[in-house]
């Protein structure tokens, strides 16, 4: 759970910036969307095994 008191002389956006900067930093956020869709093992299975051929395929680019 993220608190945020608000301090003395702070104004209103100031208070939600920071809030909203905890929340991220929580992964309070990525949490909930991840679990707004169920993905089975083997889809997982197959996003990360196309995110590591897209980081070596990127790697090969920059070391051209």
């Amino acid at each position: 759970m993220v608190v945020v008191v608000k301090k003395k002389g702070e104004t209103e956006d100031r208070l939600i910036a920071r809030f909203k900067k905890k929340v991220v930093d929580s992964g309070i956020l990525q949490e909930a969307r991840d679990r707004q869709r169920y993905v089975p093992p083997s889809e997982k299975r197959k996003e990360q095994k196309n995110r590591i051929k897209f980081l070596i395929e990127l790697e090969k680019k920059r070391n051209f």
